[in-house]
Parts: C-alpha cells; structure tokens; sequence
C-alpha cells in the first residue's frame, strides 16, 4: 500500500513536471479544425509584408568571408545603411508596394530600415481583395479560436518582383517558449529567496550554488571555463545584449536574481522596446521566459547593456516584427530567442493546404542581415527531443511521432542551442520514502534526454509505463527537411540526413488519416549546432514574481531556453574581448571541430553520451548535442588569434 501511494504521489509530480508554462497543447492537426466561415470584412488587421533581398548570392558570399580567418573582410561588418543600400529593395520597388496597398484603401505604415519590409493596416476585406484570398474564422478541436486564409494568397503580377510573402493574417499562433519545470527526484527545495540568496552566499564563491536544480550564471562560468575572462577584466563592458520575445515580464525581477547571487550589475542596463505595441504582463503566458532571458544572459555578462524587444504573439507577423525591428535597429551585438515551433507547423498540410513557409523565408532575410552585420544570433532547439511535435500536443497515442525540429533554430543562418544534461546524482524519495533509496549518479555531461529516468524507474519502480509519462523531453535536435545542409556542415562527420518512414498520423478518426509524409534521405541542415546544460533536473533557479508571487524566486528551471541566452551573454563578453563582433557563429564553430577536433586546448567538451531519444551521444558531431558543449576561454583564445 506505502509503495502504492508513493507511485501516485510520483505519478502526479511527473504530471507537473512535464506541465511546461505556456506550452500550446493541441488535440488535433489544425487542418482538421472546423470553417466557421467567412471573417468579418470590416475588422481591422495589422500585416507585414516582406520584400524580395537583392544578391542574395552575393550577401552569402560576403557572410562567409566576414567569418574566415585570413580573408580582407574577416570581422568587417556592415551597418544597416550598408545593407539595405547593397541588397534591400529600391525606393522605386518600394514606392509601388506602396501604391499598391494605397489602391486597395490600405495604410502603408512604416518602412523598415533595412528595406525588407513594410508594414501595413487595412481591413480582412481590403487584405482579401488585394491578394485575391478569403479569410476564415476557425475553431480547432480543443476550441481555440483563430482567423486564417482559406486559399493560398496571390502576388499580383505588377509587385512580384518585389513582395515575397506577407505575415499577420493568420492568428494560428503556436510558438511557445522552450522552458521546462522540473520536481527533482531527491529531496524538494524552498522556493523562498531569502533561504536561496543566503545559501548561494554562504558558499562563499558569490554567484555559484554548485546544486542541481538551484544552479546560477555563477555555475554555468565554472562548468563552461568562462571564468579565465572574468579574471583578465572581461565582464560584457561596451557590449549590448538583444532578446527577442513574445511576453512581457517585470525588469525588476531580473535586478532581484542579479542580487540574490551577489552579482554586481550594471545600474539600469535594461531597455524594453516595444513591437507591435509590446505584451501585456499576464501570469502563466511567457513570463518565466522572457525573464530568464534577461537574468541568463545579463547574468553572464553584468556590465551589457540589455535590449528587450517585446512583442505580442497573436502572430506570426509579431515575431517577424520583433527580429526585423531588432535587426535592423543594429545596436545589439548578440541576439536570442527562446521561442519556437515546429518546422512542418509552416506547411500546407498543417495550414488547410495554405503554405505558410513565406514565414520561414521572411525570417531566413532577417537572417542573413544580422550575419552581415556580425550579430551574432541563438535560438533554443526545443525541449522535445527528436520530436518536436510531440511538444505541441501530437504525441501518442493519438499521433504518430515522426521526427522532427524546431524553427527559427532549424535556420541555417541560426546558431541552434541544444541541450545536455551535467552531471549529477539522484533519487526516488517519493518511492522510497525520507529515506532516499537507491542513488544514481550521471558521471559525464550527456545529450539532455529523459530516458535515462525511466531507467531508473524501470529498475527500481517495475510495472509502470514510465516511458509514457517521459516522452519525449530533451534537447532538441535533427535533420531539417525544409532547408539544405549548409557548406559549414559539408565536411562534418557525424551529419545525418533525414530518416525513411516519417510520417504524421492521426489515429483519433475512425481509421488512420496520413496528414504528411516527411522526405527520406533529404540533405538538410542538422541543429543543434553547441549545447549546454537545460535539463531541469539539473537546472537553475529563476525569479518570476508574476507567476511566483512575494520574492518569485523557484529553483528546478531547465529548457534550452536556458541555453540560447547563455550563449548571447557569452559572445557579449567575447565581443569585449575581441574589440568587435563576433558574427555567425557557426562557420567558426564548425571549422574549428573540422580542423583542429577535441583535447585540452579545444573549443568544445566532447558529448559521448546519452541521447535525445533517438540520436546517441558518440564522438564527434551528432543531432542530440552537435559539436558539443563550449570551453569558452579556448573559444576566445582562437577569436583573438586570427586563425
């Protein structure tokens, strides 16, 4: 009986442990949502229409040789002005966009500075008329509501030279954070600030715990050799941080974190800049995310200045207005995003047979803009494993579980932040009692994937289907199918290519209904490009005071949201180092694992082990934790030589 209720107890912590704030679950594929009909004509919409880069061959050849040791342009960036005048669109293109929208009674607002986009505000029924479509309000079976094109929007002929794609008609929003909560399996922790703050600073090392789950910034610096550039001075000075989010959240908390650990922070470094009119603050939708951005990253580097660029997510238009406002503004040397979806959300299948990949074209512009003018760009790979769908909600049994990955990260002009688990060791308390039971330990850092908890359980709690409850968390990572491998990635051993028999299922009808097939064997870009520790399990504490209430400090955080602004901290400090910016990274990354590979003065620790449910830690690059975690002193070292 005591073994018993000790399982449903476990059972229920698992229940809330895998309960991601503000994760969309979806019953059914959107295809299947049900037509509510026509939308009305007369409401007014907000939309963004992207226009068509010029040279686009050329810009990527100007991208590479900014990041190759030994070329004229290595580390020569451009500015925005630079930009738009060598590969944005005229003035002439933009002026019949412009008279386009015009004829149609639509408001033509305002120009990026980069030349690639416009926004604009009109009627459904005017957006309905000038690109011959007609929007619909739909229900999907969990009974969100939401509007959409019915039919494949058309260019008209007299601006298809020049308008690629427009984003905001459609409110199917389903970008989430990539955060997850974790309930360590050993002894639970208080969520109070003040017993935190005084054990960090009882430790007497400042801003480290050195405890799983109540990890700080503090840690990451020993963990990630980060400390070499804090002792040579290195502290993120001259540098500026950008988040791109869809959440509001209190900058006060992210002060607070800084003073828990008893770190010494640059005084008001924080700037919110508003897109789209910004997010109203609202528990329990984003929060946590955008203030374990600011925390992470700022954490990391203390003395950077921070701008937050904060947009609604109604659309998928609010999150390209994010990235072209921050791009473009071109004061942030580094830019993150913890926010994502899977990469088949963007195809016709999903979308009713409306191809919405526009999306993903308007995002791959913003792109390639920010390598050309060295900022540097991460994004989290998501908290599903090989599955990224899974975390949207198809998931067995209802589902099959094809393989899939997570955009923006799936973006070759993207740095993919993957996940991994560091070691530590734990228990069963909830099984076994106060009295811990059995104590397990990881020995090295692995691939960030749960099964190695069902393991456990497996061993010591038989008979119950733990597999189930776990599946499929971990650190994201696969083979794209939508974009080519990129050249960074031509000589890498270890890259994969898309696997056979892959196919989204839904078996909630009354027989199974295909709703895609995935290709096989496609050369696609492999993500995650680095790793660092996300698993909750052996994760971090955070302040949210708006889901948390009273101090809002709660330990037990993980997601490779953790991980993209680490890295965006990290490459602040190394643009102090270098005197400049440091660009894409991952030509450098990958030449580096190419030529020079793993030992003592390399750039990465090697992942050998774990799995992301599907792919194996083995040496070398893989899909589970790419070329491994960083040494950032090492990194830093071969930034400053030239090489």
């Amino acid at each position: 009986m005591r073994n018993l209720m000790h399982r449903r107890v476990l059972a229920s912590s698992l229940a809330l442990l895998l309960a991601c704030p503000a994760t969309l679950a979806l019953a059914a594929t959107d295809s299947a949502a049900t037509d509510l009909g026509k939308s009305n004509p007369n409401q007014v919409v907000n939309v963004t229409l992207v226009l068509k880069l010029h040279n686009q061959a050329d810009l990527e050849n100007y991208i590479q040789r900014s990041v190759t040791p030994g070329d004229a342009l290595y580390h020569q960036f451009l500015t925005t002005e630079q930009f738009s005048a060598r590969y944005g669109a005229t003035a002439d293109e933009i002026s019949r966009v412009q008279a386009f929208l015009q004829q149609h009674g639509i408001a033509a607002g305002t120009v990026f500075a980069n030349h690639l986009a416009i926004q604009a505000s009109g009627t459904i029924g005017q957006f309905n008329a000038a690109f011959q479509t007609s929007v619909h309000d739909y229900q999907s079976a969990d009974g969100r509501q939401f509007h959409r094109p019915s039919t494949q929007q058309v260019i008209p002929s007299a601006i298809a030279d020049t308008l690629m794609s427009t984003a905001g008609l459609n409110t199917n929003v389903k970008l989430h954070p990539h955060i997850v909560r974790g309930n360590r399996l050993g002894a639970s922790k208080s969520p109070d600030m003040a017993a935190a703050a005084a054990a960090v600073l009882a430790k007497g090392n400042g801003t480290a715990t050195g405890v799983p789950g109540e990890y700080t910034v503090g840690d990451v610096a020993n963990f990630y050799n980060v400390n070499p550039l804090y002792q040579a001075g290195v502290n993120g000075k001259g540098s500026t941080i950008g988040i791109v989010t869809l959440a509001g959240f209190k900058p006060s908390d992210a002060y607070a974190y800084w003073a828990m650990i008893g770190l010494q922070v640059k005084a008001n470094r924080i700037t919110v800049i508003p897109v789209d009119g910004g997010d109203a603050l609202a528990a329990g939708v984003g929060d946590d995310e955008t203030s374990l951005d600011v925390e992470q990253s700022g954490g990391l580097a203390p003395q950077a200045n921070i701008r937050v660029y904060e947009a609604p997510n109604n659309t998928n238009g609010n999150f390209i207005d994010a990235f072209y406002a921050a791009v473009s503004d071109n004061v942030a040397d580094s830019i993150s995003t913890s926010w994502g979806e899977a990469e088949e959300d963007y195809f016709p299948q999903m979308n009713n047979g409306v191809d919405e990949t526009g999306v993903l074209k308007a995002f791959h512009q913003i792109f390639l803009e920010a390598a050309a003018q060295g900022i540097s760009l991460f994004a989290a790979s998501g908290d599903s494993g090989a599955y990224d769908l899974v975390d949207e909600g198809f998931g067995s049994p209802n589902f099959s579980t094809p393989l899939t990955i997570d955009a923006p990260s799936n973006d070759p002009y993207m740095t993919a932040a993957g996940g991994t688990t560091v070691p530590y060791s734990f228990n069963l308390t909830y099984i076994f009692g106060s009295g811990g039971g059995p104590i397990e330990s990881i020995t090295h850092e692995q691939i960030w994937g749960w099964d190695y908890l069902v393991k456990y359980l497996d061993k010591y709690d038989p008979g119950t289907n733990w597999q189930q409850a776990l599946f499929s968390t971990g650190g994201g990572g696969g083979v794209s199918v939508y974009w080519n491998e990129p050249s960074y990635q031509s000589l890498t051993l270890g890259i994969r290519r898309s696997e056979p028999n892959q196919s989204l299922i839904d078996y909630t009808g009354a027989k199974p209904q295909t709703i895609f097939k995935l290709p096989a064997n496609f050369a696609g870009r492999n993500t995650p490009d680095i790793s660092m520790n996300a698993d909750p399990e052996s994760g971090y504490t955070l302040v949210d005071s708006v889901d948390f209430g009273g101090n809002g400090a709660a330990s037990f955080f993980g997601g490779t949201s953790f991980v993209a602004p680490q890295l965006n901290g990290i490459t602040a400090l190394l643009r102090q180092s270098n005197g400049h910016r440091i660009g894409l990274w991952n030509p450098q990354l990958y030449f580096l694992q190419n030529f020079f590979g793993y030992g003592a003065f390399s750039s990465f620790n090697d992942i050998r082990y774990g799995d992301n449910w599907y792919y194996h830690g083995v040496p070398g690059y893989e899909p589970g934790a790419g070329i491994g975690s960083p040494n950032v002193a090492n990194f830093n070292l071969f930034l400053r030589s030239g090489l």
